[in-house]
This record gives C-alpha cells, structure tokens and sequence, in this order.
C-alpha cells in the first residue's frame, strides 16, 4: 500500500482574514487591492494586479477591520469609504444568498 496513487492532493492556498485574523482557504475570501496606480478595489476575480488583503464574508469580519484599521495597515494606505460600503453591500448580498 502508498506510495504514489492517482490521488492527487492540491495544495489550497490559504490566507489570512484581516478582521478576525483566522486563515481560510482564498476562495472563501474577499479580496481588497491597491493597484499600482494607488486605487483601492474590491477584486472579486482575485486576479487583478495590486497588493491584496483578505477579509471573510461576514460583516462581523467587515467591522472589525474597520474598526482595527486592518485593511488599512495591511493595504499601507487609507480606504474609502466607499470601499467599505460597496464590501458591506456584497456581504449582506451573499448572506441572504
């Protein structure tokens, strides 16, 4: 028994939500970025070019960030508002499904 099987196992990668701090797989994710051109977006594809930081999709998550000024620390520049309003519509969109 072992060795190497059709099993392929991928690695998924993980990352680090900025408000509660727990690691969850990047898919479960939403992900903030700042471009090179210094704009602050939310990126849904999680494609886009830019330094990205994470946050769950829970509003709990979305306040305590804000509240910590996480993203903000994490992305090294100050987020709109906007930016957290167009974060918060996705997430009660998401939780009503």
């Amino acid at each position: 028994m072992g060795g190497k099987g059709g099993m392929h196992v991928k690695k998924v990668p993980m990352r680090q939500c900025t408000g509660c701090g727990e690691r969850r797989e990047k898919k479960e994710l939403i992900r903030i970025i700042r471009t090179p051109e210094e704009e602050i977006i939310v990126d849904f594809t999680g494609k886009k070019n830019g330094r990205g930081a994470y946050i769950c999709n829970s509003a709990e998550c979305l306040q305590l960030a804000k509240k910590k000024k996480s993203l903000e620390r994490s992305l090294k520049t100050t987020i709109p508002e906007e930016v957290y309003q167009e974060l918060e519509e996705e997430i009660k969109k998401n939780e009503n499904g």
